[in-house]
C-alpha cells in the first residue's frame, strides 16, 4: 500500500513539528508529500499552508512572520492563516485581487507539537487522558524522519514476539519469545491489544525502575489510532506506569516522521528525564536498523507474506485499513513490483 495514492489519509490528523521550533520563524515540512510552510500567527497560534506563494511559487518557509502573516522571500507577498493575501508591498491604493490566495489547511496543538489535517478530518487528535492527569509527566522524547512504512511501525509495536531477537541489549528475553497472554479486541478508533511478556531489566532500567530485579514482566495495554499512531502502556509490578505514544507522519511512500514522547507516572526527582530519554533512545535505535530494512510498500492482502499467531494484531490492522479504504471507495495502491508477486 502507498499512502500518497490513498486520499482518505488526507482526512486525519498528524503531529508534523513541535511548538516550539515554529518560535525561530517559520519551517517547511511535506506530508504525504504535500509540501507544508509552519508558523505562529499573531495571537501565536499555529498555522499551515501550501509551501508556495501564488505570485512567482517561490518557497514560503524561507520567509518571515509579519505580524502573524507569512512573507514571501521573493517580494514580500504576506498571506494570513486563512491563506488570504493581505499585503502586497508593490500595490500602493490598490485592492488585493481575491485570486491572490494560497492553499491553507487545518491547523492545531496537543501534546506539545503542531498537528495537520489535509483535509476535512474524519477522526479525531488520539486522546491520551494520561497526559491531562497530575499525577502523570509527559516528556518529548524523538522526532526524526525513519526510512520505512508507519504501518510497519505501527504492527511492530504490537508485536510481542521480536523483543527476544531485535531488543537484545535493552528488555529482550531469550526465555520469552513469545507473550504469556495475548488478547485483543476491536475499537472505534483502532483496537486494543492486551499482553503479558516476559522481559530482563538492564542497569539502566533497573535504575528507571527503582528495581533490583533483571528478570520480570511487563503488563501492556497497546491502543492503535487509525491509522498510524500507537499508545503503549507498559505497568510494572511496583506500580510505575511507563506510557509510549508514537505517530509515524506519513511524508512519502517510504518515509515517515518518528514523533515519540512518553507519560509516567513518576517524578523529575523519581527518574530524571535525560534517563528515561536515553533508555527509550536505545530501544528505538534497535528497532529502526531492522525496520528501514523492510519494504515500504506493507500489503493489505494476507497472502503477500506469511504469518504466524502473534502477527494477529497487525493482520487486524490490515483488515481494518482495507475496510477503511472500501468504505470511501478506495482500492489498495500498490508499487509495480508489489502488483508481480
Amino acid at each position: 500500500m502507498l499512502v500518497t495514492k490513498q486520499p482518505v489519509f488526507r482526512k486525519f490528523w498528524y503531529p508534523v513539528i513541535p511548538t516550539a521550533d515554529l518560535a525561530e520563524g517559520p519551517k517547511p515540512f511535506t506530508l504525504l508529500g504535500q509540501k507544508l510552510v509552519l508558523w505562529l500567527d499573531a495571537e501565536g497560534k499555529p498555522a499551515a499552508a501550501n509551501d508556495r506563494c501564488c505570485h512567482r511559487s517561490a518557497q514560503l518557509s524561507l520567509g518571515k512572520v509579519v505580524n502573524g502573516a507569512i512573507a514571501c522571500p521573493y517580494h514580500g507577498w504576506q498571506f494570513d492563516s486563512t491563506g488570504s493575501c493581505v499585503h502586497v508591498p508593490q500595490l500602493k491604493g490598490v485592492g488585493i485581487p481575491a485570486t491572490s490566495h494560497i492553499d491553507a489547511y487545518r491547523c492545531t496543538e496537543a501534546y506539545g507539537y503542531v498537528w495537520v489535517c489535509l483535509e476535512e478530518p474524519i477522526a479525531d487528535i488520539p486522546k491520551i487522558a494520561e497526559a491531562f492527569e497530575s499525577d502523570y509527566r509527559l516528556i518529548h522524547e524523538f522526532y526524526e524522519p525513519w526510512k520505512c512504512a508507519g504501518l510497519r511501525v505501527m504492527e511492530n509495536e504490537l508485536d510481542l514476539a521480536h523483543p527476544t531477537f531485535v531488543h537484545t541489549t535493552t528488555f529482550g528475553s531469550e526465555d520469552h519469545p513469545t507473550p504469556d497472554l495475548l488478547e485483543i479486541t476491536e475499537t472505534k478508533e483502532g483496537l486494543h491489544a492486551h499482553g503479558v511478556l516476559g522481559v530482563v531489566n538492564p542497569e539502566l532500567q533497573q535504575q528507571n525502575l527503582k528495581m533490583d530485579s533483571v528478570q520480570t514482566y511487563r503488563t501492556l495495554d497497546m491502543l492503535w489510532f487509525m491509522p498510524f499512531t500507537v499508545k503503549l502502556r507498559i505497568a510494572y509490578s511496583n506500580g510505575l506506569v511507563h506510557i509510549v505514544v508514537n505517530t509515524m507522519t506519513p511524508i512519502d511512500d517510504r518515509t515517515s516522521q518518528m514523533v515519540q514522547f512518553c507519560v509516567r507516572n513518576d517524578t523529575e526527582k523519581d527518574t530524571p528525564s535525560r534517563d528515561v530519554i536515553a533508555f527509550d533512545r536505545a530501544v528505538t535505535l534497535e528497532d529502526k536498523e531492522i525496520l528501514e530494512t523492510t519494504d515500504y510498500d506493507v500489503p493489505l492482502v494476507p497472502s503477500r507474506e506469511q504469518h504466524m499467531f502473534t502477527d494477529k494484531p497487525g493482520l487486524l490492522i490490515r483488515k481494518k485499513i482495507a475496510e477503511l479504504l472500501k468504505a470511501h471507495g478506495e482500492t489498495e495502491q500498490t508499487s509495480e513490483a508489489a502488483t508481480l508477486v
